[in-house]
């Protein structure tokens, strides 16, 4: 006797499929889907490392292993397929940044790993940050790019308020500290990469460091004296330039 949700036809196969065995094929053709979705970008990457700046979608389907009507059935065309490979690099840029940056419990530190982070990201794969840097002409790429600066500065913003209120001291710097602090690591990439790296990553990662720390430590300082105080310093120091 046959359940009241299924009806078998010829060879005792079930004529139609209930709701739930429906929404199960759906999720598992979407989840697969997904995967060669992903499989593509990461054959994009290769196929631009391999080819370089010029490279094209039949490049791209043939490290893929698929024919270009493939390809297409993923990505409209090479505007949107950049712009998932700028995702992707994106979200990696999110994932090494924001795991460094919520460990440092020390200020110097903090500052640090923001930048050994993000340069560690550039310098595994640089030519691939540099051509999406650069593509200005693919829709969206300088919206992802600008979020992505947005989101971790958000984050370290919220990491430099917290460390602010722990000193005791005022956390209104916290938000432009964060985003001078990203945007001058990413100025600097750019000139690491477009140069082919001069410095070693060390060496760039303390040399900023001690650059950006040196701007911090001084506002932290005098955020620390008094008001009077600090006026004074600044007027004292105006009159000695005036006597030389």
């Amino acid at each position: 006797m046959h359940s009241p949700t299924e009806v078998t036809g010829a060879g005792n196969a079930p004529a139609h499929r209930t709701p739930a065995a429906r929404s199960g094929r759906k999720d598992r053709w979407a989840d697969h889907r997904e995967q060669r979705r992903r499989a593509l970008i990461a054959a994009a990457v290769q196929a631009l490392l391999r080819y370089g700046p010029q490279v094209d979608m039949e490049q791209v389907a043939s490290t893929a292993g698929v024919s270009k009507p493939v390809l297409y059935r993923y990505f409209a065309d090479k505007s949107q397929l950049w712009l998932a490979v700028g995702e992707h690099v994106a979200a990696r840029v999110v994932e090494a940044v924001a795991p460094a940056v919520e460990r440092v419990r020390e200020e110097r530190d903090l500052v640090e790993a923001t930048i050994d982070a993000y340069l560690g990201v550039i310098e595994s794969q640089p030519r691939l940050y540099q051509f999406l840097v650069h593509q200005s002409g693919v829709p969206g790429i300088q919206q992802l790019l600008a979020g992505t600066s947005q989101q971790v500065a958000t984050g370290l913003a919220r990491v430099i308020s917290d460390r602010l209120h722990t000193l005791g001291l005022d956390a209104g710097p916290a938000e432009p500290w964060a985003y001078g602090l990203v945007g001058f690591v990413q100025a600097v990439g750019d000139w690491w990469t477009v140069h082919g790296q001069p410095i070693d990553r060390a060496a760039l990662t303390d040399y900023l460091t001690i650059l950006l720390w040196s701007g911090i430590e001084g506002v932290r300082r005098s955020a620390e004296l008094p008001r009077e105080l600090t006026r004074a310093s600044g007027q004292a120091g105006q009159f000695a330039d005036a006597e030389e």
